[in-house]
């Protein structure tokens, strides 16, 4: 194992592929920024390694751990490109994920298409055996049915994964555990999924579908994540190879090999990671993170330095905006939410209605946008704020990467403006209005559905696109702060850094409270507790410095939907029940404004989160900086740009080195503020300063 002390951030997006490096032995940290490489994400991971080593002098050996994150997982099942998968499930239940929930996500749309299955019906094998909702044993496992049915699987329909689910394996897997010994004694080699493994929660469908979804991308996972440590090890690299799981947490690689599902929103976790980490040093207490990449943008809620987190998910979405028009999931995730706005958004004029679109498809980081001059030809976010003059062809990427706006600007005129009849500028204006009015939609609607205005909320802005548009969205929202780090173009592989060890875990036993069996409870909490500190063992994590906590999924009786409860302690008695009950009541009035004190109140399933503490980073020291930095913000300029504001138009706006502006630095807007992966755009009169963390504290008109 590796004695060096620095450690690297990689985050993986549909456009960039961003890196962190930390060391806090030599105080420094350095950052980078390279295209994506789609067809195999690990090239760009070894490069970009490579040159953050070059650049600070280290070696391979020097590098402590690596800690990782991806969109694989999620764009493996919107692009159905996973494996061969297989299903054995109770006699009689064959099609529960395609029955679902029989529910309708629109109830007026006689055209309604259904999202479609990971596993069709010749692959979902039924196998006689049967235990009931307490345990008890209805009808053996019959293992002969298990052995022709993989069989069948296996060599008639080649298969590369299964996944088995059986009737209450939540309760008592039994029969689960023993057909998987039988599919390994046949098949070692085939990647597997139990359901009480993967998701071991009440609700069939969700069980089933979250089953089948984590065997959909197993194979894909392990081949990745295989050679990734392959091309690591061939760099010379003998760390650790961590991962960030949808959570916010960071687990070891084999955690992410066995159940890959919970890497399904590893990549934009962590920039709500960071989010908090900022919040907290900065003592911001009520913050939205905004974290806005080639690709999509993402929008959280951070309070008191933590992000909100959910336990289930809908991946694949017929519908962008609509529940249940997915895949749900039974797995913890930041909850946030993603639309299809990102610098590489691509903008139409849509011929039936004659109106301009945004998003969400996007030109990713092939061909990339038309400025980029890899082939793009159709004008997107990107294109646009380079012809409003937010960004300068020649400083993209510190230089390294030079814009062509003639092209941009010849595109945008035929593509956009003389379809719709006014000048370039103002189509330019209009790609960048929609996309910043769809952010603003969204985050109002995010915030409204958790009760919140987001007039007393200050915006943490971060991705490479993400300081360019935050004024506006800023403004959108009547927001009056503003916050921008240093390195923002990067932040989300900053999260991969300073993210806790972290892992959740799950069982569900349902009962009244009043009759709950406290010693069968305390057992299962126990259990939980015990598999998560081994689980964050793996990652390297100090046993005396892991903590857990527990909490309950709990409903009034005769209620469809449960809430999260915290409980007073890993170890519960009826002593309790006035304190649960007092929770309960608190977190039903948070989201419903009143509580039903007089109704009886059930719990469904128990949650324990083992968690260890996160690492803490200076950001002063880094390494791809200037070499002098100042409080006179004048001495940071570095020319004047002009720049199109809205009903304003068109400014002169000073241009301010970044790396240049010192703790205490401060000016008036309109500015620019540029750095090596971002542009921090900044509107006129408001009022910037430079705190002692080295963060842009914008105060807005």
């Amino acid at each position: 194992m590796s004695t060096g002390t620095a450690r690297i951030g990689v985050d993986v997006g549909g456009t960039f592929t961003d890196f962190v490096l930390h060391d806090p032995v030599r105080k420094m940290v350095a950052t980078g920024k390279r295209l994506t490489t789609p067809d195999d994400p690990s090239e760009a991971i070894i490069a970009g390694t490579m040159r953050l080593l070059e650049e600070t002098g280290l070696k391979p050996a020097d590098l402590h751990s690596i800690v990782h994150g991806t969109t694989l997982v999620t764009n493996t099942i919107i692009e159905r490109t996973g494996a061969t998968v297989g299903l054995l499930t109770t006699a009689g239940f064959r099609d529960v994920i395609e029955i679902g929930r029989e529910t309708r996500y629109d109830l007026y749309d006689l055209y309604l298409e259904a999202p479609p299955t990971l596993v069709p019906r010749h692959r979902r094998l039924e196998i006689p055996e049967r235990i009931d909702v307490h345990g008890a044993t209805l009808l053996p496992l019959d293992e002969e049915a298990v052995r022709a049915a993989v069989t069948r699987l296996v060599e008639v329909e080649k298969i590369e994964a299964l996944a088995i689910a059986f009737m209450h394996a939540y309760h008592a897997d039994r029969h689960e555990i023993r057909a998987g010994a039988i599919v390994a004694e046949m098949y070692p080699d085939l990647p597997l999924s139990l359901s009480s493994r993967v998701a071991p929660e009440i609700r069939e469908f969700e069980r089933t579908s979250t089953a089948c979804a984590n065997a959909y991308v197993q194979p894909l996972m392990r081949r990745y994540l295989d050679k990734l440590e392959a091309d690591l090890a061939a760099l010379g690299f003998v760390g650790r190879l961590h991962v960030m799981l949808s959570g916010g947490g960071i687990a070891a690689v084999r955690d992410a090999k066995e159940f890959p599902i919970r890497l399904i929103e590893s990549g934009p976790a962590a920039g709500a990671m960071a989010a908090s980490f900022l919040a907290r040093l900065t003592g911001e207490n009520h913050v939205v993170s905004f974290d806005m990449g080639g690709t999509t943008a993402k929008m959280c809620l951070v309070e008191n330095a933590a992000p909100d987190r959910k336990f289930d998910f809908e991946a694949g979405r017929v519908r962008r905006f609509q529940k249940g028009s997915g895949l749900p999931l039974k797995v913890s995730v930041v909850d946030m939410i993603e639309i299809g706005a990102g610098g590489g958004s691509i903008s139409r004029v849509d011929e039936a209605s004659g109106l301009m679109k945004v998003g969400p498809r996007s030109a990713g980081a092939k061909p990339g946008p038309i400025c980029y001059g890899r082939g793009g030809t159709e004008p997107t976010v990107t294109d646009g704020d380079l012809v409003l003059g937010r960004l300068d062809p020649k400083y993209f990427l510190g230089g390294e990467m030079a814009l062509d706006p003639n092209a941009v600007q010849r595109a945008i005129e035929t593509g956009i403006a003389k379809k719709l009849g006014v000048e370039r500028d103002m189509a330019a204006l209009g790609i960048r209005r929609i996309v910043d009015e769809t952010m603003a939609a969204a985050t109002r609607m995010h915030l409204a559905e958790k009760g919140r205005d987001p007039r007393r909320y200050t915006l943490i802005a971060f991705g490479g696109a993400g300081p360019v548009h935050s004024y506006d969205l800023a403004r959108l929202l009547k927001m009056k702060r503003m916050l921008v780090p240093l390195g923002a173009g990067v932040a989300s592989a900053l999260g991969f850094l300073v993210a806790p060890p972290a892992t959740d875990l799950v069982r569900s036993h349902v009962g009244r409270l009043e009759r709950l069996d406290w010693d069968h409870v305390n057992g299962l909490l126990a259990q939980m507790e015990e598999e998560g500190r081994a689980l964050l063992l793996e990652t390297g994590a100090d046993p005396d410095q892991i903590t857990a906590l527990a909490a309950a999924d709990m409903r009034h009786v005769g209620q469809g939907f449960e809430i999260p409860v915290k409980l007073p302690s890993m170890k519960l008695s009826a002593k309790d029940l006035p304190e649960v009950r007092e929770n309960f009541f608190a977190s039903y009035r948070e989201r419903f404004g009143r509580a039903l004190t007089d109704l009886p109140i059930e719990a469904l399933s128990w949650r324990v989160a083992c968690l260890a503490p996160g690492r803490d980073i200076q950001l002063a020291e880094v390494a791809n900086t200037a070499t002098e930095s100042f409080t006179d913000a004048a001495r940071a300029a570095r020319g004047v740009r002009e720049v199109l504001f809205e009903g304003i138009g068109w400014r002169p706006c000073q241009v301010y080195d970044r790396y240049a502006l010192a703790p205490g630095a401060s000016f008036i807007g309109p500015a620019l503020v540029e750095e090596r992966e971002s542009t921090c755009v900044i509107g006129p009169e408001a009022k910037v300063s430079v705190d002692s963390f080295r963060n842009l504290v914008v105060e807005l008109p």
